[in-house]
């Protein structure tokens, strides 16, 4: 099966393709959470699932990338979202505040891209323990489908690093309060010297998408994939496209965030102004390196298709601050961003019909 090279053809397999076994896996998933013994492990993982389900939506589209694999990419991608959803939901809205059990939890993701990696009690530090063997099983769905792919030993070095930067970052940020952004600028001056010029905050944006994981896995399902390919899709979407990507996550965020209390990234710009020039900035870079891909024009649908997703969401409708921005950075942007833009906002309508139809009927 061919890697989609027009717009209309990318969107048609995303609904008719990728979408469909998205939900099926999604749905199985959700099962297993609602069977989870613990009540608090339970309540957390059917919260991850029922609220983020459009990371394992946008994270899959990139199995487009392994052709006919494209089923087994979008179960590892399923369970290896979920993972990550989930654990940030149990450090969120954790009462632990203990650094070693957010390491100890997040494990596990490194665990999930090792196919000989031996499972453990990813719940050592914390009393809630009995999940029915949910998160072992996720990590062990991962793993089999790594297993059976052909050049899985290319790409582990780079998944692992990626990886490790996403778990350490998961426990910088959710210890004490006033410990988060000492810890996290002091991990920022580790790394400082192997990056382009960031700030402490925009280096821990890069490091918590699993974007780079997912492009890497479904391009190595390809029979002709090389080592050299592997690094050159690290290098694209390590720091500049996951940057991009999670400071629009934040950006749509800062009112929830605030509310709750939890540290959000674009609060640490000047002004509105900064924040714009900045996210403006990493969207560029994204698009220069992604340009020296292989299936360049695929890559460059996948940027711009997340930022449609994130500029068209309900928050920034709802926040006029949110709004002004957006609407800055979108007039910036081609026309093939607006197309995936307005095709999102359709989308979103098309979901809320849907829902409202099942509702009545029930």
């Amino acid at each position: 099966m061919s890697i989609p090279s027009h717009p209309f053809t990318f969107m048609r397999r995303v609904y008719k393709d990728v979408f469909p076994v998205v939900h099926h896996e999604l749905n199985y998933w959700r099962e297993r959470a609602a069977a989870i013994p613990n009540k608090e492990l339970r309540n957390q993982a059917l919260a991850s699932i029922d609220t983020k389900s459009f990371h394992c939506e946008g994270g899959s589209i990139l199995s487009l990338l392994s052709s006919s694999q494209m089923e087994e990419t979008i179960r590892f991608v399923v369970a290896y979202q979920i993972i990550s959803d989930y654990l940030d939901n149990l450090c969120d809205r954790s009462t632990s505040l203990d650094p070693n059990d957010f390491a100890c939890m997040h494990e596990s993701m490194g665990h999930a891209l090792t196919v000989d990696a031996q499972l453990k009690d990813y719940y050592a530090f914390r009393e809630d323990k009995d999940d029915g063997s949910y998160l072992c099983d996720l990590v062990s769905t991962c793993q089999t489908v790594l297993k059976n792919m052909p050049h899985h030993e290319k790409i582990h070095p780079y998944l692992l690093r990626l990886s490790q930067y996403y778990s350490e970052l998961q426990v910088h940020k959710h210890v004490v309060k006033s410990e988060r952004v000492p810890r996290l600028e002091k991990w920022f001056e580790l790394h400082r010297h192997k990056l382009p010029e960031m700030e402490w905050y925009e280096f821990s944006a890069c490091t918590g998408s699993t974007l780079g994981i997912f492009c890497l896995v479904s391009a190595a399902m390809r029979p002709e994939f090389t080592e050299a390919q592997a690094k050159q899709i690290y290098d694209a979407y390590f720091p500049f496209v996951q940057g991009a990507h999670i400071l629009l996550d934040y950006f749509i965020d800062q009112a929830e965030d605030e509310e709750a209390g939890d540290l959000n990234f674009c609060n640490y710009y000047q002004d509105k102004q900064e924040m714009a020039e900045r996210m403006s900035y990493f969207i560029e870079r994204a698009e220069d390196t992604l340009q020296k891909l292989p299936h360049a024009k695929f890559h460059q649908f996948i940027h711009r298709g997340l930022l449609a997703v994130y500029l068209s969401d309900e928050k920034v409708k709802e926040n006029e601050d949110l709004h002004d921005v957006a609407r800055t950075m979108l007039n910036s942007t081609d026309p093939m961003a607006k197309f995936f833009y307005w095709n999102r906002k359709m989308y979103q309508r098309w979901q809320k019909i849907r829902r409202t139809k099942e509702s009545v009927q029930a």
